[in-house]
C-alpha cells in the first residue's frame, strides 16, 4: 500500500528529503506562491508549526508557479522572501508542479486520494492543504479559502489517532 512515507522531493536548499523519515508524524503538506492574495497564509502556517511541531506536526509547503504565475522566483529568491517575511521555520520543498503530466508524484497521489470540490483531482489554486494522517494515509484536503487556523481541530483529532 501506498503512503506519504513511499515518496521524496528536494528540499529547497537543494539536499534530498525522504518522506519515510516521517514515521508516525501527522503532515500537512502545502502548495504555496510567494505574490497571491493567499500568501499571507505562511504566517498562519508557521503558527501550526510552531504549536505543534513538538506533538508530532510536520508542515511542508511547495512552491507552486502554475496558478497565474506567482511563485516565478528561483528555489533561493523563494526560501528568503518566505524566510524575511514571514519567519518560516517549517520545511519547504523545491518548486514543483501539481497539476498536469508534469506534477510531483506526491501530488499526483495526494490529488487521486483526498479530492476536491465536486469530487474533481486537479488542485484550483496556490494554498491547497492535504493532512496527512499519522499512517500515512490523507485524512482531508482544505481549499485556498481555509485558514491555516481553521485547521486546528483536524489537526488536533490527527495528532490523538
Amino acid at each position: 500500500m501506498t503512503t506519504i512515507l513511499n515518496f521524496s522531493a528536494t528540499a529547497i536548499d537543494g539536499t534530498p528529503f525522504d518522506f519515510a523519515a516521517l514515521q508516525g508524524k501527522a503532515v500537512l503538506v502545502v502548495n504555496t506562491a510567494s505574490a497571491c492574495g493567499f500568501t499571507p497564509q505562511f504566517a498562519g502556517l508557521e503558527k501550526l508549526h510552531q504549536d505543534y511541531a513538538a506533538r508530532g506536526l510536520v508542515v511542508i509547503g511547495f512552491p507552486c508557479n502554475q496558478f497565474g504565475a506567482q511563485d516565478a522566483g528561483s528555489n533561493a529568491e523563494i526560501a528568503r522572501f518566505c524566510q524575511k517575511n514571514y519567519g518560516v521555520s517549517f520545511a519547504m520543498m523545491e518548486k514543483v508542479a501539481v497539476n498536469g503530466a508534469n506534477a510531483h508524484p506526491l501530488f499526483a497521489w495526494l490529488t487521486s486520494k483526498a479530492r476536491g470540490i465536486l469530487g474533481t483531482e486537479s488542485i484550483k489554486w496556490n494554498f491547497t492543504k492535504f493532512l496527512v494522517g499519522k499512517d500515512g494515509m490523507p485524512i482531508q484536503r482544505f481549499g485556498s479559502a481555509d485558514a491555516p487556523d481553521a485547521l486546528r481541530g483536524a489537526i488536533e483529532a490527527a495528532l490523538a489517532a
